[in-house]
Formats: C-alpha cells, structure tokens, sequence
C-alpha cells in the first residue's frame, strides 16, 4: 500500500516536468524564439520538427535501456536522482540569449534545444516507468495517476501565474509605450531559466528519493528489438499513442499560440483590478482548472462506468468549448468570456489527462501478460514521445502558418538585434484566433473517433 508521502513524491516529478521544464517549453519558446532570442520563423519551425524526429529514435531507445537498469535505486528511479540537476542547467542555458550573430544563435539554440530533449527523455521516461512497478492495483495506479496530474497542473498554475510579476521584478529598460526592450527581455527569460530550472531540478531529485519500486520487471535476458517489433503487433498501443498525440496536439495549439493572441489579437497585456493579464497568466486559468477536474477524474471514471467514455465526455467538452471561443470578439473588453472559455475547456483537458497515463499502464500490463517479459519503460516512452512529438509539431505547425499569413522574424546581421515584421496583419490575427480555436476543436474530433476504436475495455 503506498503512503501519501510517496503520492506526493511521484508528483513532485510532474511538476517539475510538466509543470515547469515542459510548460515554459510549451508556452513560452515560440514567442521567445521569435521575438526575444531572434530566430527567423523558419528557424523555430524547423527546429522543433528536427528535435521531434531526434525523439523518434531516443525515446525508445530509452524506454528499453530503462528496463534494463538495474541499480540499488531501482530500475527507473536512478534516472531522476542522476538526471536531476543536468535537466535544470541545460533548461536554464536554452532561455540564455548569447551576443552572436544569426548562425551563432541558430547553431546555440539546436545544440541545446536537442540536449534539453536527450535530457528530457532520459528523466521523464522512467519518471514514467515508475507508474508501472509502484503497484499492481488498478484504483491504486488511477490515484498516482491522478496525483501525478494535479502535481503538473498545480505547479503548471505557479509557474504561469508568477511569470509575469517575476518579469516585473526582475524589470530592465522600458520603452516610451511601457514595454521592455527586447534586450530587457533577454535578461528577464534568463533569470527565469536560472529560478525554474533550479525548482525543477529540485522536484525531480526529490521524486527520486521519495518513491519505491515494489514490482520487479520481468527482464528480457538479452537485448533485442523484438520488443520494438511487437508493439506494432500490440493493437491498444497503436491507439493509445495516436489519442496522445492528438492531446498533445491539442494542448500544443492552444500553449504555442496563446503568448501571439495577446500580443497581436488583444494588443498586449490586459490589466484588470491591478490583475495583469499576460499569455502566461491567460493560460493558468486553465491551469488550476485542470488540476481540480485531474483530481476529480478517478471519480469521473467511476460515475460515467469506464476510461473509454471518461474520455469521450472529456473530448466533447473541447471539442464544444474550442468551437464557441473562434466567436468571441477580437476585443480586450471580454477577456473574461475568453477566460470562462479556456476554463471550460480545461475541464475537458483536466478529466483525460489522468486517464492517458493510467491507460498506458494498462497497454504495459496487456503487453506484459502477451509477451511473457515487460516492456513497461518501452511503452512508457511512447506516452513521452507522444508529448513532445504533439506538442513541438504543432508549435512548428503555428510557426509556419503565421510565416504563411506574414509574420517575418529574425535577427538582424549588422546590429544583431531580433526584427519582427507584419505584412499582413489582419490575416496574422485571423490565423492566431483559428489557431488557437479551430484547429485544436478538430483535435478533439479525432481524439474521439480514436478512442471508440481503443479495444481495453476499462
């Protein structure tokens, strides 16, 4: 029987991976890389379609080399313990803007940013691993799952509440219209590295340390890559990682686009009741909104007879929601009806999260009993190569189509100085809106037509 102590041990490790590292990656990279460090849209697009097909091959590769550790921490956890710090150096380098022309920022920001996914790999794999050697019960493994999602959704809530007002302290040149100048913005994004990357490599030591591995994966006496031919003979697994990528996709869409909404379709910055809201403090609504619903979703479950039409409810409550915000008005004046929006929809995002991770666990099981050996680090590794694979591609997807609909960014050779360019603003906030709207309703409409397909019956 695990304790509450090791409950919240396990999420401390999703908090600081997808509460911390994963979030600012998320949310904060498109624009940063854009507008702050100075790369060309092109640039940031084929970045992160480059680092997702890095992941194809590491991702894996780690999960089968996780399962084949054998330590006296454990199989997975000496991943986190050792992991730990490299994850918060390498986050805190990546918001790091160096004095170097194009190349050199083009050559700084791919080194780092295919380091910071190696590393990201190696620890959160495991990290997710764990869920299937901590217990052998079903309930048991809903509520670490469930705790897992609240960890991420609550320090998710921290990070993008406090980015803002940690922008403010840290503070820097501003310009005549109250804006800071893009090299203020440079210092700002770096000490944010320095503070989140510390915070993160703090949580995830302490998953390490906190929690037990009880069951003993039956090991594969050699190495080999029947495992890797056998999920493609592995039907649930097939669809359960087209229904991550879709989340993720979905999730992707809204993180990637929502620092450009406020900045080019409300104008920046809303200040309501001396409350600043900025992209990152727009999406916390969101936030705090999924970790209650995380928390209630073994509940959900429970009521509704079954994970399968948990997450059917859940996607057609995004799929609705996503639909009715493209109507809103292009105007600072309801960011409240757009906030009520975003807090609708996380209701929906907030029910399945938890379930994705406990149905993995259930794919690793189906998989374990087919087999006769475990591959739990294996196809745990998919649920994270699905994270990254959604989430990046759709942040290249909105990359190129704001390129597409005439939003030029880039460096400046003589000077060194980042240069934003709109050619065509009206087709630039039209793409944002249905970017942020649109695109991730039709997601959602995928994700159920998958999930009727999903043959566990759980």
């Amino acid at each position: 029987m695990a304790t509450l102590r090791e409950k919240i041990g396990y999420a401390l490790g999703d908090a600081a991976a997808g509460g911390i590292t994963w979030k600012v990656m998320s949310i904060a990279f498109p624009l940063f890389f854009t507008n702050v460090f100075g790369l060309t849209v092109a640039d940031t697009a084929t970045l992160m379609l480059v680092a997702r097909m890095f992941d194809v091959v590491t991702d894996p590769l780690m999960g089968s080399l996780a399962d084949r550790t054998q330590s006296r921490w454990g199989t997975y956890r000496p991943w986190l313990i050792f992991g730990a710090v490299p994850l918060g150096i390498i986050f805190a380098l990546l918001l790091y803007t160096p004095d170097f022309g194009p190349v050199g920022k083009r050559v700084w920001a791919y080194s780092l940013y295919l380091l910071m996914m190696a590393v990201y790999t190696a620890v959160n794999v495991p990290y997710g691993s764990l869920l299937g050697v901590m217990t052998d019960d079903d309930n048991e493994k809903n509520e670490f799952s469930s705790y897992r999602m609240v960890g991420a959704y609550a320090m998710g809530f921290i990070t993008l509440l406090s980015f803002p007002y940690v922008i403010e302290f840290i503070g820097g040149d501003k310009l005549a219209d109250g804006t800071y100048s893009v090299a203020a913005k440079q210092h700002q994004y770096a000490v944010i590295g320095v503070v989140f990357g510390a915070l993160a490599t703090i949580g995830t030591l302490a998953c390490g340390l906190l929690t037990k591995e009880r069951l003993k994966p039956v090991r594969a006496e050699k190495f080999s890559f029947k495992p890797f031919a056998d999920l493609f003979k592995n039907k649930p697994w097939i669809y359960l990682t087209l229904i991550g990528i879709c989340t993720n996709f979905f999730n992707g869409f809204r993180y990637a686009v929502a620092g450009y909404l406020l900045e080019y379709c409300l104008h920046g910055d809303v200040t309501v009741s001396g409350l600043i809201i900025n992209y990152t403090v727009f999406m916390t609504f969101g936030e705090v909104t999924c970790m209650i619903f995380g928390g209630l979703s073994p509940k959900f479950t429970q009521w509704v007879g079954s994970k399968r039409k948990a997450f059917v409810w859940a996607a057609i409550i995004c799929i609705v929601s996503s639909i009715f915000f493209f109507f809103i008005p292009m105007d600072p004046a309801y960011i409240w009806v757009m906030v009520a929006i975003v807090i609708i929809t996380s209701i929906g995002i907030g029910l399945y999260s938890p379930l994705l991770w406990s149905m993995y666990a259930d794919v690793a099981d189906y998989a374990t009993e087919k087999n006769g050996t475990s591959s739990t680090g294996l196809i745990f590794s998919s649920g994270t190569m699905a994270q990254k694979f959604g989430s990046a591609i759709s942040g290249a997807l909105v990359a190129l189509f704001l390129g597409m609909a005439g939003f030029i960014s880039g460096t400046d050779a003589a000077t060194g100085q980042t240069v934003v360019t709109i050619t065509n603003e009206e087709a630039v906030r039209q793409m944002i809106w249905a970017l942020f709207s649109l695109f991730p309703a039709a997601i959602a409409a995928l994700i159920v037509l998958l999930i009727h397909k999903y043959p566990i019956q759980k």
